[in-house]
């Protein structure tokens, strides 16, 4: 009766640990947007899984793993959402394979894409030449994003988490002087922005907090 105890409590710590991540990382987290909360799935998963049936394990043991854990986390999502440089090193960065009616193969072979893969992206975007697409973009998660010639808008936003993406801004046909102007003209600085839209020759700012 003691070892279903300890195995019940033991279950109920990975339980209460899952519900803790999921609220403070986010309620998606379960459904992960990059290969790092994938990861943090399959880890979180191991470790329970892994404790809950050796006995040689206490549950002050596991407790302290799964506090350490979950503490590991939320460091690396904070280092990720205040620096751009360890963001891109850890969930890695869009990758062109278009740009302007030119197939990059090299990158297109380096991420293990093939020419079947390219092309049902592009049907599955409504696209079926090459050369009618403007610039495609392969995003962390797998997916493609593809800009095709005429189309008004960026389909990215300028501004993420603070920082600004150039190569939204370049897709806009717009730089950081008119991305500064646009900003001051609003009040903001460019710290405050949650997210900076472009949208027909203007921009739209989300801020951290609203002003009063």
């Amino acid at each position: 009766m003691f070892i279903y105890s300890m195995v019940l409590a033991k279950l109920a710590l990975g339980l209460l640990c899952l519900v803790l991540q999921i609220n403070l990382l986010g309620k998606g987290n379960l459904a992960p947007s990059s290969a790092t909360d994938q990861v943090q799935n399959y880890v979180l998963g191991g470790i329970i899984g892994g404790v809950i049936y050796n006995d040689s394990i206490s549950v002050l043991d596991f407790l302290l793993v799964l506090v350490a854990w979950t503490m590991l986390v939320l460091i690396l999502k904070y280092m990720k959402a205040t620096s751009a440089p360890v963001k891109s090193f850890i969930d890695g960065s869009p990758v062109r394979i278009i740009e302007r009616g030119r197939l990059n193969v090299e990158e297109c072979m380096r991420h293990g894409l093939l020419a079947h893969d390219i092309h049902l992206k592009l049907r599955m975007a409504g696209v079926y030449f090459v050369k009618d697409v403007k610039r495609a973009v392969l995003e962390q998660n797998g997916q493609l994003t593809v800009i095709q010639y005429g189309e008004k808008n960026a389909r990215y936003p300028v501004i993420v988490d603070g920082q600004v993406d150039d190569d939204a801004l370049e897709i806009a046909d717009k730089d950081r002087i008119w991305l500064d102007a646009a900003l001051r003209e609003q009040g903001y600085e460019l710290k405050d922005v949650y997210i900076g839209e472009y949208r027909e020759g203007a921009l739209a700012v989300y801020p951290y907090e609203r002003q009063a």
